[in-house]
């Protein structure tokens, strides 16, 4: 099939501040291996996700918890081999960031692999450890909101900021982690109109994932995306059934998130 979106240059952090500042949306998807990162890239997706989802999505656990960094290298790695030109974010997986040193050596071996830029999860006690890869070259993607490596925590995987304080945490968090030098933040399952007041106050760009269509991008799990997943959560969409063939549902995906067609209000929470 042609590939109607392909990338043209490589993207880079400010690439993705650009388009915030012209307020247009940019792709995200959450990939494992090099045959589909090398499709994302023919499909025009400008950031790739390296998630420790990739426990539950490829290695069969029931959350993302088991994941090492063993695991992150291995796969990190296989994506970059297959994609040279999209933004590529890795995860530190659980446990593996708990102190600011740790999190140095931990990302350093992430970057080290392929990755372009990090993922941390968790709010405001991370506001020295992000300040320190900062200053030493290591950009930082935050996530705030449900954070599936504290699913014991919440009890589950349940929406976050519903209540006002909640809320309220969440986007000083937002700030908090900004100001100390994060590039990037993921939203995951918060309320539309708390999404939309963090992405509309903050500098850096926002993905969101059940987080409504205001944020400045969207990333959806490639298993989702094809219909893999046995049991979708609500902000999930099968592309497949739309489309002939795999490229042509994710340059669905593509082309929905860019015209603003994807999510729709069924794939959020209020």
């Amino acid at each position: 099939m042609a590939y109607t979106a392909q990338l043209e240059k490589n993207i880079s952090i400010k690439s993705l501040q650009n388009l915030k500042a012209k307020q247009e949306k940019f792709v995200t998807v959450a990939l494992y291996d090099a045959p589909m990162a090398a499709m994302a890239e023919r499909c025009g997706v400008q950031a790739v996700l390296v998630g420790d989802s990739l426990g539950m999505t490829v290695l069969g656990y029931k959350d993302t918890l088991p994941v090492t960094m063993e695991h992150m290298i291995y796969h990190v790695e296989a994506v970059a081999r297959g994609n040279h030109k999209s933004l590529i974010i890795g995860d530190l997986p659980f446990m593996t960031y708990a102190t600011p040193q740790q999190a140095m050596k931990n990302a350093t071996r992430v970057m080290q692999a392929g990755a372009n830029m990090v993922k941390l999860e968790g709010g405001r006690w991370l506001e020295e450890t992000v300040s320190m890869l900062s200053e030493r070259g290591i950009p930082v993607c935050a996530h705030l909101g449900l954070t599936p490596q504290s699913v014991n925590k919440f009890g589950g995987f349940r929406v976050q900021g519903r209540e006002k304080h909640q809320a309220n945490t969440i986007a000083e968090d937002a700030y908090r982690l900004t100001e100390a030098g994060a590039d990037l933040l993921v939203l995951e399952c918060v309320p539309a109109k708390l999404a939309a007041t963090i992405t509309s106050t903050i500098a850096i760009p926002t993905i969101g994932i059940g987080a409504g269509r205001n944020t400045d991008a969207q990333v959806l799990v490639i298993n989702d995306i094809l219909g893999l997943t046995e049991m979708p959560p609500k902000f999930s969409k099968n592309f497949l059934i739309e489309t002939d063939d795999i490229p042509s549902a994710l340059q669905k995906f593509v082309s929905d998130v860019r015209e603003g067609h994807f999510p729709e209000d069924q794939h959020s929470f209020q």
